[in-house]
Formats: C-alpha cells, structure tokens, sequence
C-alpha cells in the first residue's frame, strides 16, 4: 500500500504512518500537505495521511480546504501524543545556539520554554525532520530544531532539553484520506461534514439547535466565507452521535433545511 505523507522519515506523519501501515507500506514522502492530497486525488498513494488539529495549536484551516477542493474522503483518525525535544549537533550547549528552527506549529506549541531564551532567533520551517536532517548534512553549528526523538536519533543529534512542549498533554489529530468513500469495519459513531448556511438571520443558530435536537455533539466548527457568494458562509463540522437513526434523520433535515450539504465521512471516533 503507498501512504502519502507530509515530511520526511522522523517527522510525526511518518510515526503515524509506521504506526498505523508498517514497515510493509510504501512511504511516499511530500513537502506540503497539498502534495498530499493531490497524490491521494490522482490515484497514487491509496491513503493520504494528513494533520488536522492539536490540542494546544487548534486546527489546520488550509487542510479542511484541501480536503474539500480534492473530494477526499476521511477514512479514520489517530490521535498521537507529542512530544518536542531541542536537538543539535553534539557537543553543545543551549548557551551556544543563536536560531531554533522548526515547523510553526511546533514552534508555537514551545513558546513557554522559548520564552526563557530570548536571544534565540526563531525561524518557521516546513517540517520538523527535514531541520534536523539539514542540521546533520550542513553540519550547521549553533543551529538547533525542534523535532522528535525519533528524529534526532534518526540524524544523530543530540537534544539538549527534552519535552519542551507547553502542554504535557500534546495531541495532534490526524486524519486518513482517500479518494473513495471506504466502509469500516466498526459501527461509525463520528462525521465530519460542510454545509453551507444561507444569509439569513438565526441560520447557525437554527441548525444548532436541531443538531442538538438529534443529540449530535459538536466537536469541533469552523467558518470559512464563500469566494463565490459574499457574506455567506460554509461551516466545517466535527460532530459524534450515538445513534444512528438520528444522525439519519439530521442528515436528511440539514440537506432540507439548509444549503449544500456534503460529507466527508462516518468513522470511528478514537478520541480518549
């Protein structure tokens, strides 16, 4: 099976990919997730590994996008817990270090640890594992990452403080993509869907309401503004439900009610 990641051998898709696929798949690494998504669109990678949210960084937004402009579909999710460590060539000390560089994300998610080192330049970077590697290749002196243990043990850095993250408890959601809607295998209780709201007084709180009606629990909305249609918007949903007759009966009442309704997929929620 080719599984479609974004970053390089170290980086957490490739934990979840390992995780998740084995050894036995075939790792297709890309530099961005549209990269990702297209791969899964055009039929070469079978599934498409993509973060979508952290628990301390929040969601993804461009992802959703990504997901919706290919007509992928969302197979299952992981939840993996992060750790960050900083890492450099060996024999140095954090006294030693002008810049940190590392993904955005990750770089937010230490600005507590950050903090105590202001003399420290903070570069953005496209992934964690690639600074690391580049680090090692370029033999790049006072020049640290923010990465995995994997990753540092992968490109033999030493990592001067370990779990700098400002949450101990660091989750990033990831999401398993494809380009047909597939049947699992366990009795799905999680959708996540976009619809559109037309512009209208009370219309977010009208489809509120009757989702809570149908005793469906929102996990996570987000709003993204229609190019095409201004001051309307579409709303991207997380919800989970218990049952299945009444996820049913909002389905057929949300595409009724309101404007475009399009679902991305009924899967197991592995939250907790």
């Amino acid at each position: 099976m080719n599984v479609a990641i974004q970053g390089i051998p170290g980086s957490f898709h490739h934990q979840v990919a390992l995780l998740n696929f084995g050894e036995q798949s075939k790792i297709l690494p890309f530099l961005t997730f549209e990269e990702v998504a297209k791969s899964v669109a055009n039929g070469l990678a079978s599934v498409g590994i993509m973060a979508i949210e952290n628990s301390i960084a929040g969601a993804i937004l461009p992802n959703y996008d990504l997901i919706d402009r290919y007509e992928l579909f969302i197979h299952e999710e992981y939840y993996l817990p992060i750790s960050h460590h900083l890492m450099a060539l060996p024999g140095q000390s954090i006294a030693d270090l002008m810049e940190v560089r590392s993904h955005p994300m990750a770089l937010l998610q230490c600005k507590t640890f950050l903090a105590q080192y202001p003399q420290l330049r903070l570069i953005d970077d496209q992934d964690t594992a690639s600074v690391a590697k580049r680090i090692q290749e370029e033999q790049l002196q006072g020049v640290a990452a923010i990465a995995s243990e994997i990753a540092a043990a992968s490109y033999g850095l030493e990592i001067l403080a370990p779990q700098i993250q400002t949450v101990k408890d660091n989750f990033t959601r990831f999401i398993f993509l494809t380009r047909e809607k597939t049947k699992i295998q366990e009795i799905a209780n999680k959708v996540s869907f976009k619809i559109t709201i037309r512009n209208e007084a009370g219309g977010l709180a009208k489809l509120l309401t009757m989702l809570a009606e149908k005793n469906l629990n929102l996990s996570k909305i987000q709003s993204i503004p229609l190019m095409d249609t201004p001051w309307d918007y579409a709303f991207f949903i997380d919800a989970e439900f218990k049952d299945p007759t009444s996820y049913q009966e909002a389905v057929v009442q949300m595409s009724r009610e309101f404007g475009e309704l399009k679902i991305f997929g009924e899967y197991r929620s592995r939250k907790g």
